[in-house]
């Protein structure tokens, strides 16, 4: 039976490494039929600012399963990543990118690097909510969502579990981001024991990436937030011996995208040259996906076998293990050759063939109870020299009017009224804390309303506020530095 699954080629070198996946996959005999759309590069600059047109959405709901090549986003602004804006929009939730380590075929100091980072995929920074509020200061905005951190999660072990993982860690930066990153380490810990049979451990991210970079035979595999995924994946993939080589799945409840890491390296695009390894490795999880481990070992097997046979792309070429330099259309012919045959060298995959997608829910959501603490309220201010003295005994003088009291003022989030440090440089962008007067008084929404109009009408320029709740009964957001 033909299966319809979607196809974009991409741009830069993304058309000549998609053909050559292409030609390998119709070798092994899977049978598909390619509904190709175009995205990108083009794409952006017919007007289309996601970079994808309305109508290809359709062809990728209607197959579910899209096989993608890089593209390229034009340079400028107003134009949105589009991996992002496809993971997002089809509900992508997590992203995978195996990394082994082929040592004595391809130059590597780790022969036994055979890790996984889970990668949670919509959320943290790339949600791309920025703003410029003053002269001299941007915010991006980190959002982390309970649901969402319990999906990635609950998926990590669930992924464990059905390759014969042993161990899974977890890296996050939450002793800095002790609200956001600590949301996702303390679920990590509430989940881990439903796994009994892991062994687990967390790190911190620095130096998690260290230990990749230095020790990653001691991972098996990993879970973290979006952005730190995204650079620990490629540090595993350069250590075990070059980004090219490397291949992502995304995944959601409903649709799957397989790709390369790597991005569409317009310097070398049409030369011939390209890897398309990454790509072929995206198209075997592709496979896994859709039910066909026969064809996944097939096309995996035949992969390392071209490659411990020595027949290698210049980013890979080395005279110490190499034996032929070949260009990218010549590598998928090597490939196609020896489509049935096994490494000797390297380690013959042997794919669990009882794998069916895992689909994860979060639990239901329960109303949590909210009570007002206070408000920060962030305003665009230089006055005397900066002096957020000055400024304190202002707002001060405006909260005495109200149930409510100036707690401190921050800049880039140092403490620095009341009792500040007078080497501490401040910027025009300062955030001011007002809390309620005692435990037992009671304030709302029209007394945070009122406080902002009197400092409005004192002249303050405000840029943004964030109200301060206790959720459950417990302090819902982080203490200033010196607080």
């Amino acid at each position: 039976m033909q299966r319809n699954i979607t196809v974009a080629y991409g741009n830069g070198i993304g058309p000549e490494i998609m053909d050559a996946t292409l030609r390998i996959l119709d070798a092994a005999g899977c049978n598909f039929k390619y509904d190709v759309i175009e995205i990108g590069e083009n794409i952006y600059l017919s007007g289309i600012k996601s970079g994808i047109a309305p109508e290809s959405w359709d062809v990728l709901r209607r197959n579910k399963v899209f096989l993608k090549s890089p593209i390229t986003t034009p340079q400028g602004t107003g134009y949105k990543s589009l991996n992002v804006t496809i993971r997002k929009s089809m509900g992508l939730f997590a992203s995978v990118r195996p990394t082994v380590a082929y040592t004595n075929v391809i130059h590597s100091h780790f022969p036994n690097m055979d890790l996984i980072v889970i990668r949670e995929n919509e959320e943290d920074l790339y949600a791309g909510i920025e703003h410029q509020q003053t002269g001299e200061v941007i915010q991006c905005l980190k959002l982390i969502s309970k649901p969402g951190t319990e999906k990635i999660i609950r998926y990590a072990f669930e992924y464990a579990r059905a390759f014969g993982r042993k161990k899974v860690t977890c890296m996050t930066k939450d002793n800095i981001m002790k609200h956001t990153d600590g949301l996702f380490h303390k679920t990590f810990l509430e989940i881990a024991k439903e796994y009994p049979e892991f062994e687990t451990n967390h790190l911190i991210i620095d130096i998690g990436s260290a230990r990749i970079a230095d020790y990653p035979e001691s991972f098996d595999v990993i879970v973290t937030l979006n952005l730190y995924g995204d650079i620990i994946s490629d540090i595993a993939a350069e250590v075990a011996g070059s980004v090219g080589l490397a291949g992502s799945s995304n995944i959601g409840d409903s649709f799957a995208m397989f790709e390369a890491i790597h991005g569409s390296a317009p310097d070398i695009a049409g030369k011939g040259i390209a890897n398309p390894s990454g790509l072929i490795n995206g198209a075997v999880m592709m496979l896994m996906h859709i039910g066909m481990p026969e064809k996944a070992e097939l096309v995996q097997n035949a992969l390392l076998k071209t490659l411990e046979d020595g027949y290698h792309t210049p980013d890979i070429y080395k005279e110490a293990t190499s034996r032929v330099r070949v260009g990218t259309n010549e590598f998928a012919d090597e490939i196609i050759k020896r489509l049935g045959q096994r490494p000797v060298i390297l380690k013959e995959v042997k794919f669990n063939h009882d794998f069916k997608p895992i689909y994860v829910k979060p639990s239901p959501y329960v109303k949590p109870s909210k009570e007002l603490d206070g408000i920060d309220v962030f305003v665009d201010w230089v006055g005397t020299d900066r002096n957020p003295n000055v400024l304190g005994a202002k707002l001060s003088e405006i909260a005495s009017k109200t149930d409510m009291f100036l707690k401190m003022i921050t800049n880039r989030g140092v403490k620095v009224f009341p009792d500040g440090f007078s080497e501490t440089f401040c910027t025009d962008h300062w955030r001011c804390r007002f809390k309620r007067k005692s435990d037992d008084t009671k304030i709302n929404h029209n007394d945070i309303f009122n406080l902002q109009k009197m400092i409005f009408d004192e002249g303050f320029d405000i840029i943004k506020t964030e109200n301060l709740y206790l959720i459950n009964g417990e302090r819902a957001y982080t203490l200033g530095q010196g607080e």
